[in-house]
Protein backbone atom coordinates (compact mmCIF):
# COMPACT_ATOMS: atom_id res chain seq x y z
CA UNK A 1 0.00 0.00 0.00
CA UNK A 2 1.23 3.49 -0.79
CA UNK A 3 2.14 5.78 2.08
CA UNK A 4 1.66 9.30 0.79
CA UNK A 5 2.57 12.29 2.97
CA UNK A 6 0.79 15.53 2.12
CA UNK A 7 -0.26 18.78 3.74
CA UNK A 8 -3.60 18.54 5.47
CA UNK A 9 -6.79 20.21 4.31
CA UNK A 10 -9.71 21.35 6.44
CA UNK A 11 -11.74 18.28 5.46
CA UNK A 12 -9.10 16.13 7.24
CA UNK A 13 -9.59 17.78 10.63
CA UNK A 14 -12.51 15.68 11.94
CA UNK A 15 -10.63 12.42 11.26
CA UNK A 16 -7.33 13.82 12.55
CA UNK A 17 -9.08 14.86 15.77
CA UNK A 18 -10.45 11.34 16.14
CA UNK A 19 -6.99 9.82 15.54
CA UNK A 20 -5.55 12.27 18.10
CA UNK A 21 -8.16 11.28 20.69
CA UNK A 22 -7.71 7.52 20.28
CA UNK A 23 -3.91 7.72 20.19
CA UNK A 24 -3.80 10.11 23.16
CA UNK A 25 -5.96 7.83 25.31
CA UNK A 26 -3.83 4.82 24.37
CA UNK A 27 -0.48 6.56 25.01
CA UNK A 28 -1.45 8.45 28.15
CA UNK A 29 -3.17 6.02 30.52
CA UNK A 30 -1.92 8.19 33.39
CA UNK A 31 -4.23 11.05 32.26
CA UNK A 32 -8.02 10.57 32.61
CA UNK A 33 -9.78 9.89 29.27
CA UNK A 34 -12.17 12.75 30.03
CA UNK A 35 -9.30 15.24 29.75
CA UNK A 36 -8.63 14.21 26.14
CA UNK A 37 -12.34 13.95 25.30
CA UNK A 38 -12.87 17.53 26.52
CA UNK A 39 -10.21 18.81 24.08
CA UNK A 40 -11.43 17.28 20.80
CA UNK A 41 -13.37 20.35 19.61
CA UNK A 42 -10.41 22.64 20.37
CA UNK A 43 -8.08 20.28 18.51
CA UNK A 44 -10.34 20.16 15.44
CA UNK A 45 -11.46 23.79 15.32
CA UNK A 46 -8.48 25.75 16.66
CA UNK A 47 -5.27 23.77 17.01
CA UNK A 48 -5.13 21.95 13.67
CA UNK A 49 -6.05 25.01 11.56
CA UNK A 50 -3.41 27.11 13.37
CA UNK A 51 -0.62 24.56 12.80
CA UNK A 52 1.37 23.43 9.80
CA UNK A 53 -0.15 19.96 9.63
CA UNK A 54 0.96 17.05 7.48
CA UNK A 55 -0.84 13.71 7.12
CA UNK A 56 0.20 10.25 6.05
CA UNK A 57 -2.24 8.23 3.97
CA UNK A 58 -2.43 4.47 3.99
CA UNK A 59 -4.20 3.66 0.79
CA UNK A 60 -7.37 5.75 0.91
CA UNK A 61 -7.43 6.39 4.67
CA UNK A 62 -5.43 8.63 6.99
CA UNK A 63 -3.06 6.77 9.29
CA UNK A 64 -1.59 9.71 11.20
CA UNK A 65 -0.29 13.25 11.23
CA UNK A 66 2.14 15.74 12.68
CA UNK A 67 1.84 19.44 13.49
CA UNK A 68 4.56 22.07 13.44
CA UNK A 69 4.35 25.48 15.07
CA UNK A 70 7.54 27.29 14.10
CA UNK A 71 10.32 24.87 15.20
CA UNK A 72 8.10 22.98 17.65
CA UNK A 73 6.90 19.51 16.76
CA UNK A 74 3.65 20.16 18.56
CA UNK A 75 2.05 16.81 17.73
CA UNK A 76 2.78 13.50 16.05
CA UNK A 77 0.08 10.84 16.27
CA UNK A 78 -0.58 7.55 14.50
CA UNK A 79 -3.95 5.80 14.64
CA UNK A 80 -3.61 2.93 17.14
CA UNK A 81 -4.38 0.29 14.50
CA UNK A 82 -1.47 1.56 12.34
CA UNK A 83 1.15 1.99 15.06
CA UNK A 84 4.40 -0.02 14.81
CA UNK A 85 4.20 -0.04 10.99
CA UNK A 86 6.70 2.73 10.18
CA UNK A 87 4.18 5.54 9.76
CA UNK A 88 5.60 7.53 12.68
CA UNK A 89 9.13 7.22 11.33
CA UNK A 90 8.03 8.33 7.89
CA UNK A 91 6.33 11.39 9.40
CA UNK A 92 9.37 12.17 11.54
CA UNK A 93 11.61 12.02 8.46
CA UNK A 94 9.33 14.54 6.73
CA UNK A 95 9.27 16.89 9.74
CA UNK A 96 13.08 16.83 9.90
CA UNK A 97 13.28 17.72 6.20
CA UNK A 98 11.11 20.78 6.84
CA UNK A 99 13.23 22.17 9.70
CA UNK A 100 16.87 22.30 10.80
CA UNK A 101 15.89 22.18 14.48
CA UNK A 102 12.88 20.68 16.25
CA UNK A 103 11.74 20.84 19.85
CA UNK A 104 8.96 18.86 21.50
CA UNK A 105 7.44 18.06 24.86
CA UNK A 106 6.67 14.52 25.97
CA UNK A 107 5.33 13.19 29.25
CA UNK A 108 8.06 11.48 31.28
CA UNK A 109 5.69 8.55 31.83
CA UNK A 110 5.39 7.94 28.07
CA UNK A 111 8.52 5.80 27.76
CA UNK A 112 7.68 4.40 24.32
CA UNK A 113 7.41 7.92 22.87
CA UNK A 114 10.66 8.96 24.57
CA UNK A 115 12.39 5.92 23.04
CA UNK A 116 10.94 6.79 19.62
CA UNK A 117 12.23 10.36 19.84
CA UNK A 118 15.67 9.25 21.04
CA UNK A 119 15.82 6.78 18.14
CA UNK A 120 15.20 9.73 15.82
CA UNK A 121 18.04 11.80 17.29
CA UNK A 122 16.24 13.87 19.93
CA UNK A 123 17.94 14.64 23.24
CA UNK A 124 16.38 15.63 26.55
CA UNK A 125 17.23 19.26 27.28
CA UNK A 126 14.83 20.13 30.11
CA UNK A 127 12.21 18.78 32.50
CA UNK A 128 9.09 20.65 33.58
CA UNK A 129 5.49 20.24 34.66
CA UNK A 130 2.69 20.38 32.07
CA UNK A 131 0.35 23.24 32.95
CA UNK A 132 -2.76 21.39 31.72
CA UNK A 133 -2.33 18.01 33.42
CA UNK A 134 0.30 18.69 36.12
CA UNK A 135 2.22 15.70 34.76
CA UNK A 136 6.00 15.81 34.47
CA UNK A 137 7.34 16.20 30.93
CA UNK A 138 10.65 16.33 29.13
CA UNK A 139 11.58 18.95 26.57
CA UNK A 140 13.51 17.24 23.78
CA UNK A 141 15.45 18.75 20.90
CA UNK A 142 16.81 17.61 17.54
CA UNK A 143 19.31 19.59 15.49
CA UNK A 144 19.95 18.68 11.86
Amino acid sequence: MSKIIRESIAADYPLLSEIWLRASIKAHSFVPDEFWESKVDIMRDEYLPASETWVIENGCSLAGFFCLVDDVLAAIFIAPEWQKNGFGSRLMEKAKKLRTRLELSVYTANSSAIDFYKFHGFNIVDKRQDVHTSCSEFVMEWKG
